[in-house]
């Protein structure tokens, strides 16, 4: 149970914060000598998470489900149907690539010194980004050109030790939206990228039940409620940081964690 409870953790705090939830699962069960927690934890960890964005950003929810009942009406005026647009604009190379590549990375790209390189090369970028870029920008103010741009670089998240939060952060601060509002549209962008996810690997549960492994209801609950809580603290710690502060502290994170993967491994 507490291998449950250290692995939810794990996932749901890193889920959030641009520091690379991948290096970071592949680091803990290697120095803690742990095996493979298997497909079904996969989709409760996401489970978990995906309630912790809803619930936090339960208003930009609500609007998103009014942009979409409007456009549904035909209607295409509006805060929240740009809202809803922009979003599902920034999903769909993210959905596209991981069809059509998820597998072909998976097996060609797991080595611990492309996940360390990442985390330092994203680490460097998201620096960059953030003390060069523009603050003028926000979740109100990004085009359809901006959130395709940001979709496509989701898909480089593909790649272990990039990030999903670190490098849509850091796409969005490079087109000069502001620290606060770079986060949020990374957490709503994360409830369709996150349900798609946990959705494909719930199919392949599904379809292949084996994969379930000896997982009982109660490992099942604690680590959905542990990865809910964890995502919770994170985003609230994420976004009460970049209030004051900026984007740096996790870069050099990044850094020092891609240089201790180079050593340890």
């Amino acid at each position: 149970m507490l291998h449950t409870v250290l692995l939810a953790l794990i996932q749901s705090a890193t889920e959030f914060l641009p520091v690379s939830s991948s290096a970071h699962l592949i680091l803990a069960p290697r120095l803690m000598n742990w095996t493979y927690h298997g497909l079904a934890m996969d989709v409760v960890l996401h489970v978990g998470t995906l309630f912790a964005v809803m619930i936090y950003f339960r208003s930009d929810i609500v609007a998103m489900c009014r942009g979409a009942c409007d456009i549904l009406r035909r209607r295409f005026d509006g805060a929240d149907v740009r809202l809803t647009l922009n979003l599902a604009i920034a999903t769909v190379p993210a959905l596209l690539a991981g069809f059509f590549l998820h597998d072909h990375i998976e097996e060609t790209l797991q080595g611990t010194k492309i996940i360390a390189s990442m985390a330092i090369l994203f680490g460097v970028l998201l620096y960059a980004a953030d003390r060069f870029g523009r603050m003028d920008g926000t979740v109100g103010t990004v085009t359809p050109g901006k959130a395709l741009l940001i979709g496509l670089a989701q898909t480089l998240a593909l790649i272990p030790g990039v990030s999903r939060s670190g490098i849509t952060m850091t796409a969005a601060r490079a087109l000069g939206i502001r620290r606060e509002d770079a986060a949020r549209f990374s957490m709503l962008l994360s409830v369709p990228t996150i349900g798609a996810a946990g959705a494909w690997e719930g199919l392949k549960i599904f379809t292949a039940p084996e994969t379930v492994g000896d997982i009982s209801m109660t490992t099942v609950f604690v680590g959905m409620a542990v990865s809910f809580a964890g995502g919770a603290l994170a985003i609230s710690f994420l976004m009460n940081w970049l209030k004051r502060s900026s984007f740096a502290v996790f870069a050099a994170y990044r850094i020092a964690l891609g240089a201790i993967l180079f050593w340890k491994f």
